[in-house]
């Protein structure tokens, strides 16, 4: 298994590759709270967070969006009473790209850390 969090996110051009469907599924795979959303047409990952109340569901979703300036790539969020909704992919290229795979994982990690 590849440890995305300790992978740096670089910036996605028009021309960047976009992961491999083999890619994407072993992701999947060892990120089983993750799934292929089918809201748009393309793929993004996306993962619903439960927490006990507002406040602790808006904290999350600004540390999503620290982490999202900081490496300059930008998720959807959805912020709900006791639930946040975060789903990655690379704009540009309306796919999925390691920068993704690298972001769901850090999104992991901050929610492991403050839970």
């Amino acid at each position: 298994m590849v440890d995305y969090t300790s992978k740096i996110c670089v910036a996605c051009s028009a021309d960047a590759t976009p992961a491999t469907t083999r890619e994407i599924e072993e992701f999947l795979q060892n990120h089983q709270d993750w799934f292929l959303s089918t809201e748009v047409d393309f793929p993004q990952l996306q993962r619903v967070y439960i927490f006990r109340n507002f406040e602790e569901a808006q904290k999350f979703a600004n540390l999503i969006g620290n982490l999202a300036e900081k490496e300059g790539h930008h998720p959807s969020i959805l912020l709900e009473y006791g639930k946040v909704t975060v789903r990655w992919w690379s704009h540009k290229i309306k796919s999925l790209h390691i920068n993704d795979f690298i972001l769901s994982s850090k999104t992991e990690e901050i929610y492991r850390l403050k839970s």
